[in-house]
């Protein structure tokens, strides 16, 4: 009897195509792209559909894998039989389980043994609470499925792989939950992180134990052999991986591309260390893992391994082991009342466990009780070690069909429920309104000796040395009062395994840009901030807020609140091209600035970096810049010239402040526009625009030469724009947001970016010709104008350039 594809002992790889008479998913390779595609698309449904939830994007692969498998889409057999037959899922396997390998290394790089020698002994006691009491609970609860549903199994392995099941922590999964329920910087989520380090740690310890006695040797002195053979393993790695991967790592300096070679070598010594570890017989993971972690973590070589090997390995390959998980997950095997009653007993027991241990030592500790449970409630999240441990003991026969259905599905939901408890029991204290917070703006600050606050945002080193001077030109010479800068780092957390190692450091230190490293090349940066820190009227606070960009305006506006500050200074989301074009980096930023504009507690400047200063910082002595404030009238343009005043007490600034007046003599031309404004409400602003003036007049010009005032008398919108054209050699432009008065008028059309305003639009056209950085500035309001408000809700027009 001639064979047919789906009676075939094994698979080819390729087809012969359709028109020749092959059906493409008998062969392994279209079918195995047909499973990806599948997996990738359904766990990207489900974690869009998970966010609002506010779930990690774990949960909805777990889900996708059940789904999946013969518990929801599997009980149609012509799907299961045509989509994942029996014969492709050892093709299925491999492929997930090299992912796997893979991505346990970037779990491996991402685990800082150093900060682990640093744990307090609080998060200590935490951590082996919230191990030791699962760990018991899960053997209690062992005799009782040995005595029920898993007879017949190695009581030995069954009782080891229960207790390490129940009481695993996620550290990847809870890192992701603090940073977007914004935890990560308060005292339980550093609590928390700290002691989730410490049980991944002895997690993995345990779950290698487990695997060595799981054997099926028949002499005990089996896995006595497994256990010391690994044990020499890890040892002769932890002798050779640092020094062989620091002298790596010191041939591959920060800004320099890192050598194919040694790239390719790490990877070949990730596979050989997998062979090594599956040889012994605890499963090929662990090598790939011990090789993650004693890769040094300092310089650019670590951060290359990790750019270079995640996107491929999270993204596409780390689904598929979900898949083959669920593929092996029946939740019809769960039958019957006392079945079900049984999986209520293992959820009972894992929360019970990992709760009742984190808060009985959180309150011995003196924590108050709604933080102790909060950390107890964090501490019993699952993830892919769970998963891992759960498959590996289903392949070696230590747990059953209805065992492992009931353990993937507590996994799930004490996955699933943490966030929602979280939120339900802990709610940070918010700062209360402090009444010390009186300045949030710089026009009328007076003669003030209250410390002068500002909250300078950057994303990357790029913005760093127009930032840095910036300060210098700000903080004058001979104040009474001292300038306090709070220099947030905004650092976007993703999906990516790498978001974690940067979680990961901003928790160890709060500083990554501040550490000093030997191979680093933003040894120049530390070395300005340092210095910056040395000078007596000069404090700089580094600060790191991780989150998601939809979210991160919260960062900002609550730093600013609990900071005090009087003015927030963003990045532009442009960043100047090699031709001095403006150019787009990340369009989610902008949506960052407009969020920040609405929302700021104090004034906001929006800064359009050009090289304001150079790339480096410039001494006291050798600063010379011209800056002009092009003033309209209006409140924004107060700021913006109370924010000119204060850069020309530098001696190496010399301010112009250009003052524009409609000239109500020239007679309107064909060309022009028809203003209709408030008669009423236009002399009143004038009216105030006129005592502002007067004010910077007799504090400033009679008393630095440096200071120049002009007023330009203008008629129309092209006289308007060739007289700021003149000054376009200045090396910075302050101008404000939403500019009042009847001269602006000739400014307004459609633009790009509404949010900057109109002047601010001119200065950042195409057309306009200039090498001046540029700060549109807004003036604190407790209610926004509603024409203000308009402009940061418009979506505005694409460039015009002229031919």
């Amino acid at each position: 009897m001639a064979s047919t594809p789906d009676c075939a002992p094994l698979m080819k790889a390729t087809s012969n195509g359709v028109f020749q008479g092959d059906t493409p998913l008998h062969y392994a390779l279209p079918l195995v792209i047909l499973q990806m595609c599948l997996v990738l698309i359904l766990t990207r449904v489900l974690a869009y559909l998970m966010k609002p939830l506010r779930q990690p994007r774990v949960v909805a692969e777990i889900v996708g894998g059940v789904l999946l498998g013969p518990s929801a889409l599997g009980r149609n057999e012509a799907y299961l039989h045509t989509v994942f037959p029996p014969r492709s899922l050892t093709v299925l396997d491999t492929l997930a389980n090299i992912g796997l390998l893979f991505f346990l290394f970037l779990v491996g790089l991402e685990l800082d043994l150093n900060s682990l020698r640093r744990t307090g002994k609080k998060a200590l006691c935490i951590a082996m609470a919230g191990i030791s009491l699962p760990f018991v609970l899960g053997i209690g609860v062992s005799f009782f499925l040995i005595g029920t549903i898993s007879g017949g199994v190695a009581e030995g392995p069954f009782i080891v792989f229960m207790g390490v099941a129940m009481s695993i922590t996620a550290f990847p999964v809870l890192a992701r939950i603090l940073a977007e329920l914004k935890l990560l910087t308060t005292d339980v989520g550093k609590m928390a992180m700290s002691a989730a380090a410490v049980n991944d740690v002895v997690a993995w310890i345990l779950l290698a134990l487990a695997v060595a006695l799981s054997g099926t040797g028949r002499s005990p002195l089996v896995a006595l052999w497994v256990f010391l053979s690994a044990s020499g393993f890890v040892l002769l790695c932890s002798f050779l991986v640092p020094r062989v991967f620091n002298w790596m790592s010191q041939r591959c300096p920060n800004g320099e591309p890192v050598d194919e070679l040694y790239v390719c070598v790490t990877l070949g010594g990730v596979l050989a260390a997998s062979f090594v570890t599956d040889t012994i017989g605890i499963h090929a993971l662990f090598g790939a893992f011990v090789v993650g972690v004693l890769i040094p973590k300092e310089g650019a070589f670590g951060v290359a391994l990790v750019e270079k090997v995640e996107d491929l390995v999270s993204g596409l390959f780390l689904p598929l082991y979900f898949v083959s998980s669920g593929l092996k997950t029946n939740v019809a095997s769960i039958k019957g009342a006392r079945s079900w009653g049984l999986f209520l007993l293992v959820i009972f027991t894992a929360c019970f466990g990992k709760i009742a241990g984190s808060v009985g030592v959180c309150l011995v500790c003196k924590m108050p009780f709604m933080e102790a449970l909060a950390i107890g409630l964090l501490m019993n999240t699952k993830g892919l070690v769970e998963i891992i441990v759960l498959n590996i003991g289903k392949d070696r026969g230590v747990l059953n069909d209805e065992t492992f259905a009931i353990m993937v599905l507590m996994a799930l939901v004490t996955t699933f429920i943490t966030t929602p408890l979280v939120v339900a029991v802990y709610k940070p204290a918010k700062i209360p309104s402090n009444s010390e917070y009186k300045h949030r703006t710089l026009d009328g600050r007076g003669s003030s000796t209250s410390p002068f606050r500002m909250l300078l945002c950057f994303h990357s080193v790029r913005n760093i040395p127009t930032m840095i001077n910036l300060i210098e030109v700000l903080r004058g010479t001979g104040k009474k009062e001292v300038l306090l800068v709070h220099a947030m780092h905004l650092m976007e957390l993703s999906e990516r395994s790498s978001a974690i190692l940067m979680v990961h450091k901003a928790r160890k230190n709060g500083l990554p840009f501040w550490k000093k490293d030997t191979n680093s090349g933003s040894d120049q940066i530390v070395v300005a901030f340092e210095a910056f820190q040395q000078l007596s009227r000069v404090t700089i606070w580094p600060t790191t807020a991780i989150s998601a960009v939809l979210s991160m305006h919260e960062d900002i506006c609550s730093g600013a609140e609990s900071n005090r500050a009087a003015m927030i200074i963003l990045p532009f989301h442009k960043d100047l091209r090699l031709d001095g074009q403006l150019e787009t980096t990340r369009a989610e930023y902008r949506q960052v600035n407009r969020k920040v504009l609405e929302y700021a507690p104090c004034s906001v400047g929006i800064l359009v970096d050009r090289g304001f200063g150079g790339t480096s910082h410039i001494a006291a002595s050798n600063v010379n810049s011209l800056v002009t404030v092009l003033f309209f009238g209006g409140h924004d343009d107060h700021e913006a010239l109370a924010y000119g005043a204060r850069m020309a007490e530098h001696p190496g600034i010399n301010l112009i402040v250009a003052r524009f007046l409609l000239n109500p003599s020239r007679p309107t031309t064909s060309g022009s526009i028809t203003i209709d404004i408030n008669e009423s409400t236009t002399i009143e602003t004038q009216s105030t625009d006129n005592d502002v003036i007067e004010e910077f007049k007799k504090k400033f010009l009679s008393k630095y030469n440096t200071v120049k005032y002009e007023e330009r008398v203008v008629a129309d919108a092209s006289e308007t724009e060739a007289i700021i054209r003149e000054y376009g050699r200045s090396n910075m432009f302050l101008v404000g947001r939403m500019p009042e008065g009847e001269v602006v008028e000739f400014l307004k059309r459609n633009s790009e970016c509404p949010e900057m305003g109109p002047v601010g639009n001119l200065l950042i056209s195409p057309n306009f010709t200039t090498a001046a950085s540029v700060l549109v500035v807004q003036q604190y309001h407790t209610q926004m104008s509603l024409h203000s408000l308009a402009s940061l809700r418009e979506d505005g027009t694409t460039d015009r350039v002229d031919s």
